[in-house]
């Protein structure tokens, strides 16, 4: 099996390598991506890597990282002298990793060639690996059991979509899952389902959710006021932020955007924040079909004027999400209206900001579920209930209000899986 697992990643190598180099020529990226996926490091990353004793994060993507900071953050104070390292796939991911100042180094992970990660680990020596959410690449894995570098998942979790799959494929994920030192699971659900796929059973926990473990943000009328200023929002507007939005779901949003702005008091602005803001182009060309003038973020100043209530904000640049829904009156988290999974909700509670998502949230079931039984999201099946849903809270500050309490207590009353794994760290770490 690991044989015909490797013959078929050499097969798509052929492709995948051509494909990044493209992609990166495409988007004005750099080459770097590919000199690391294939384990190649500068000296200076090399000395500070040899130098120091490694802790290593792997996080995929945007929502894994972000998941990651409480962790790291712990890790910072409880293995002061350590470096740590984070890792992502995509380029988004990556640059939200470098934002946090608790990260040592950033790196990209290695295609999950024998070779490309034996060599990484032989360079980058660490030890401990943390890998966030569901990552398991089955080469890194055999290869990191091989060094005897302890390994955890953390902040695991087996989506009801994904779990039918890894149950066909049990036989073979056994030996696989063995490579590891200790699950830290999401839910009761989670370590239920990991333990059924043939992880032991002393090495499983439910830790609970990483994403409870964020940080709180309070802002203030004055910082509301300064934020608006800086993305140029009228004051006597109502905002709508709709983030993390993908294909497939600007063109609904923007039909029901136009419904339902003739129908209230205010001023509706829509502020799109694309979950891949190289898709910057094709919103562009979206709203020029349907005649909707629109501005970036990247091309907003000090001194450009003042959006228009007719305009759409496209948010082209990284980092400003939670600022963004800090300055909204309602919230809609995208990849919820298309079968993507979701992005998650919570962030929208972070804030106090009232969240409302389409049917399509398997990949944050638990969470998205606790948030309708608190009162503070709601979940629409499509877009004629979203118009219905969107009218209701805009004429409704109090509501809004309410349900951005609630969820800003949910987050509270459900904190404390950061403390959990880091127990579960010192317990495996050499």
């Amino acid at each position: 099996m690991r044989l015909l697992y490797n013959l078929t990643l050499l097969l798509s190598g052929l492709f995948l390598v051509p494909y990044y180099l493209l992609r990166g020529f495409r988007y004005g990226k750099s080459r770097r991506g590919i000199r690391e996926r294939l384990g190649y490091y500068t000296s200076e990353q090399l000395t500070r890597l040899q130098e120091a004793q490694v802790v290593w994060i792997h996080a995929v993507s945007v929502g894994e990282t972000r998941a990651s900071i409480p962790l790291i953050n712990a890790l910072r104070q409880t293995y002061p002298q350590h470096l740590i390292l984070v890792t992502n796939v995509t380029e988004t991911g990556h640059a939200v990793a470098m934002e946090n100042k608790q990260v040592d180094m950033c790196l990209f992970f290695p295609f999950d060639f024998s070779w490309t990660v034996r060599k990484a680990l032989e360079l980058i020596k660490p030890q401990a690996i943390l890998i966030v959410e569901t990552e398991i690449w089955p080469n890194f894995v055999a290869q990191a059991k091989a060094f005897d570098i302890p390994l955890m998942l953390v902040n695991g979790r087996l989506s009801d979509r994904s779990y039918p799959r890894y149950r066909k494929g049990r036989f073979f994920l056994r030996p696989i899952l063995d490579c590891f030192s200790f699950f830290c699971m999401q839910s009761q659900v989670d370590a239920e389902r990991v333990l059924a796929l043939g992880a032991r059973s002393e090495r499983v926990e439910n830790t609970g959710n990483l994403k409870f473990d964020q940080q709180l943000l309070e802002f203030s009328g004055q910082d509301i006021a300064a934020k608006k200023n800086l993305y140029r929002i009228p004051e006597n507007a109502l905002v709508l932020v709709a983030g993390s939005t993908h294909e497939g779901e600007e063109g609904p949003l923007l039909e029901t955007w136009r419904l339902i702005a003739e129908k209230l008091a205010k001023p509706l602005l829509l502020i799109l924040i694309p979950r891949h803001p190289e898709r910057r182009r094709d919103i562009q060309s979206l709203l020029k079909e349907s005649s909707i003038p629109c501005r970036l973020r990247s091309e907003l100043g000090a001194e450009s004027a003042l959006l228009s209530a007719h305009e759409v904000l496209i948010v082209d640049t990284l980092g400003e999400v939670l600022p963004l829904y800090g300055v909204a009156d309602l919230v809609f988290v995208g990849g919820s209206l298309v079968p993507i999974g979701g992005h998650n909700p919570l962030e929208a509670s972070l804030v106090s900001r009232p969240v409302v998502f389409g049917p399509y949230m398997h990949n944050f079931k638990e969470i998205s579920d606790k948030l309708i039984r608190a009162g503070a999201g709601i979940k629409v099946e499509n877009t004629e209930q979203m118009a219905q849903v969107f009218v209701a809270m805009l004429e409704d500050p109090g509501r809004c209000r309410a349900m951005g309490e609630a969820g800003r207590t949910l987050i509270a009353e459900n904190a404390g899986a950061t403390q959990r794994t880091i127990n579960q760290l010192k317990r495996i770490m050499k």
